[in-house]
């Protein structure tokens, strides 16, 4: 697969996202209070959801923070839509000031508490979790998660980082939502 597939494929699912809620009146649900069979594509999240400039912003900042979640999924050729973008990173003071440069770069106003192992963040067109490996994810250790990560080319110039295929499956299993599993098995397809 080239390098610029799975960046191409997120782009082709932001424009379906933008289509599919150009008529969708906000509803007042943030992506935190998404449920866990629909996900966070039934929220405001939804509304507007642009995760390049952010992702732009973490690769200007030199950040080795990796797209996990459902971007991922899509990045893998998953077809569900969704309405945050999460990340993984490693907790360390480096990656804080490239995570915290990124954030301003995209209007966040109110700085996450990164001292957490998980923190909600917002900036224009997107909003998630950061999440550190010290977040526990069942019995799965997701710290090797970071170094095996997939790289994208995005045609603007940027690269991204997005979990492996097998990695993204098995944190899927391991938080066990219904919504999880049936991204899991939908990539598991993907995968054979």
């Amino acid at each position: 697969m080239s390098q610029t597939a799975a960046a191409l494929r997120l782009r082709r699912a932001i424009a379906r996202t933008r289509d599919a809620t150009r008529e969708r009146a906000p509803v007042g649900r943030r992506p935190e209070e998404a449920d866990d069979v629909l996900g966070t594509f039934a929220t405001d999240g939804a509304l507007g959801f642009d995760p390049f400039p952010f992702l732009r912003a973490l690769h200007d900042a030199g950040s080795h923070a990796v797209v996990i979640g459902q971007v991922a999924g899509i990045m893998h050729g998953s077809t569900e839509l969704t309405g945050d973008l999460d990340l993984l990173w490693d907790g360390t003071p480096a990656e804080a000031r490239a995570l915290r440069a990124a954030l301003a770069a995209c209007g966040c106003a109110e700085p996450p508490d990164l001292d957490r192992e998980q923190a909600a963040y917002e900036v224009t067109g997107a909003g998630g979790d950061l999440c550190t490996p010290v977040l526990p994810w069942g019995d799965m250790d997701v710290s090797p998660c970071l170094a095996r990560a997939e790289t994208a080319q995005d045609p603007a110039g940027f690269t991204v980082r997005y979990a492996a295929l097998d990695d993204l499956i098995r944190m899927r299993r391991a938080l066990g939502r219904p919504k999880d599993h049936r991204r899991a098995d939908e990539l598991a397809r993907l995968r054979s």
